[in-house]
């Protein structure tokens, strides 16, 4: 499997879909440019879905669309939920990152560096 999804993050994200239009809604999650390591995920909601270049997997009965090109770089992820004091977030875990930033949302991996901006 290429990602996976937490209990605590299906819940919570099942709870933010309901806003959206939840027969067609899908969650995105990919990789983008940028951040201060190079990389950073990208995750969201997404009506529509390019077939050449991205493929939708069930995953914890969430249906989420991945960009092809991003699957060597995600390969294994977990996304999770947590709640603490402050309030709660999503974190991600990614074996294939090679460094990650103190922020928690910019790495870089070995098959894609990006390029590395300000924090």
């Amino acid at each position: 499997m290429v990602l996976n999804i937490t209990d605590s993050a299906k819940h919570q994200i099942n709870e933010m879909m309901k806003e959206e239009d939840a027969e067609t809604v899908r969650l995105r999650f990919g990789v983008k440019g940028g951040g201060c390591s190079g990389l950073s995920y990208a995750l969201g909601f997404d009506y529509e879905v390019n077939d050449e270049l991205e493929q939708i997997e069930e995953i914890n009965e969430i249906p989420v669309i991945i960009t092809k090109q991003d699957i060597p770089i995600i390969e294994g992820t977990t996304i999770d939920f947590k709640q603490n004091m402050m309030g709660g977030g999503f974190t991600i875990d990614n074996p294939n990152a090679i460094v990650s930033c103190g922020c928690g949302s910019s790495f870089k991996a070995k098959e894609r560096e990006g390029t590395p901006e300000e924090c």
